[in-house]
């Protein structure tokens, strides 16, 4: 009986830890794979999609570097900007010419980079490799 009531607690205290991020605002990917994703997340449960970056514990991207910045300050302008000068250098300017299959999970409020992996692009924009893509994304997410 007393073991019963030992488990019953770790089980209660594992539920109750946090699991990650639950909600993440996805930005535009190139050939609309963002699109994809979201449909993925949301239908796996992984996390839920939402429309307003305010709202959003994570932001999604599939580019780093000053346009990424650059967008942030737009959809989330820093609470704190003594932090960090908006004229001072970026440590993450440089950018190739377009997207190498790495996603990026970046949290809205630090804007530290979370979490990222590397997914071979979809060898064409059909639907069918954009969703397969989609969905290899999403399990990696969720560590499945």
């Amino acid at each position: 009986m007393k073991a019963l009531s030992v488990l019953a607690v770790f089980a209660a205290l594992a539920s109750a830890q946090y699991a990650g991020p639950k909600t993440v605002y996805i930005l535009p990917m190139s050939a609309g794979l963002d699109q994809y994703i979201a449909q993925s997340l949301t239908k796996d449960h992984v996390m839920q999609v939402v429309a307003d970056p305010k709202t959003a514990e994570v932001v999604m991207t599939d580019s780093l570097g000053q346009a990424f910045e650059q967008r942030m300050k737009e959809i989330l302008p820093a609470e704190n900007k003594d932090k960090k000068s908006d004229d001072s250098p970026s440590h993450n300017s440089f950018r190739t010419s377009r997207p190498r299959g790495t996603i990026f999970l970046v949290d809205a409020k630090s804007r530290q980079v979370l979490w990222s992996d590397y997914q071979k692009p979809p060898r064409s924009n059909s639907d069918r490799d954009l969703n397969r893509n989609a969905e290899q994304i999403a399990k990696k997410i969720s560590g499945k």
